[in-house]
């Protein structure tokens, strides 16, 4: 281990989850034990031996880069709109939430969303409910393939995160299929982030430091670095690239779902490396619907649960509303790394 005690780390630990595809309970659990520890301790780790093939996060590295580099006319045609899905320019964001930092400047980067896809004649589309809606794609004469190869890594991804949440179940003595039903028809966020140098200024950041909102993220970087984790002492301890891994962290709803058993770690991002970074951060979410109240497991006998149960659509869109500034609090979505 890495860290003894909660917050007390000076490294990202590394855990390999190959044990969750051998069809042997013994390696999962193993597995899910580890997991467990890190989760407690440093809410931080490097998830190796997973089953996504490198290639495909390249080729999402590749689009990301090609759609950024495509003319400021062109990527205003896919703005953002009330759904949360496509492009947000530059000092698009200022993380007025953050519990970590009293931050007043925008994050220094462009992005695009895309979401859990919605067709327009969906019901919960038609009825008008919060993030629900069609992406917003850049054609395919503009960046051909881009479509195909950001759904097949959305849904690789989705696959890994599940595989994730049957362990993390696991780690609480529950059986593995016993947070499925939340995560019927999860949230998903794919963010593909452009962080261009930034100067050394007071209160400047690629990404403020924050908290992510949701279950977990996955997250996948270039080889530039830049990304930080805070630990109790107040250090922020570099989290650099690791080929064939990805970074995961705990997000606050998991952390109120654990009733503070995992820890929702703070992190930013700082880009003084002289050289551009992309990363691709990957939200798993429950389904919007869902009603989250401590898991009984981590709620000690004779004890009340920390926080009241909450609809997470609202929980989400309480948070959102603040963040972005073309909702003026409408809406907003989880935050970058």
């Amino acid at each position: 281990m890495v860290a003894e005690a909660r917050g007390d780390f000076s490294q990202i630990p590394i855990l390999d989850v190959s044990g969750l595809y051998t069809g042997d309970p013994a390696d999962a659990r193993a597995v899910a034990e580890t997991l467990r520890g890190y989760l407690e301790t440093v809410g931080f780790l490097y998830v190796s031996g997973h089953r996504v093939p490198r290639a495909d996060v390249e080729a999402v590295r590749s689009m990301s880069r090609s759609f950024f580099a495509l003319p400021d006319e062109q990527k205003l045609q896919l703005k953002i709109d009330k759904n949360f899905r496509g492009y947000l320019p530059f000092n698009g964001s200022t993380i007025v939430t953050s519990s970590v930092a009293k931050v007043s400047k925008p994050n220094q980067s462009e992005s695009i969303f895309f979401m859990h896809e919605v067709a327009a004649d969906d019901p919960d589309a038609l009825a008008g409910k919060p993030l629900q809606g069609p992406n917003q794609w850049p054609s395919e004469a503009e960046l051909p393939g881009f479509n195909a190869t950001i759904e097949r890594y959305v849904a690789e991804m989705s696959a890994l995160a599940r595989e994730l949440v049957g362990a993390i179940s696991v780690s609480l003595g529950l059986p593995p299929e016993s947070m499925d039903r939340y995560f019927e028809k999860p949230t998903t966020f794919l963010r593909l982030l452009h962080y261009p140098t930034q100067p050394e200024e007071a209160g400047l950041f690629g990404s403020a430091p924050h908290t992510d909102y949701g279950y977990i993220t996955l997250l996948a970087q270039d080889d530039v670095g830049g990304l930080e984790v805070k630990n109790k002492a107040g250090e922020w301890i570099p989290a650099p690239p690791i080929p064939d891994t990805f970074v995961m962290n705990v997000g606050d709803i998991l952390a109120r779902w654990s009733n503070d058993l995992f820890v929702s770690t703070p992190h930013r991002v700082i880009n003084r490396s002289g050289r551009e970074r992309y990363s691709q951060p990957f939200f798993f979410d429950p389904s919007m619907d869902e009603v989250i109240e401590a898991l009984p497991p981590c709620v000690p006998a004779g004890a009340e649960p920390k926080y009241e149960p909450v609809l997470y659509r609202d929980y989400l869109m309480e948070r959102i509303d603040k963040n972005y500034h073309y909702r003026k609090g409408a809406a907003a979505a989880p935050q970058a790394t």
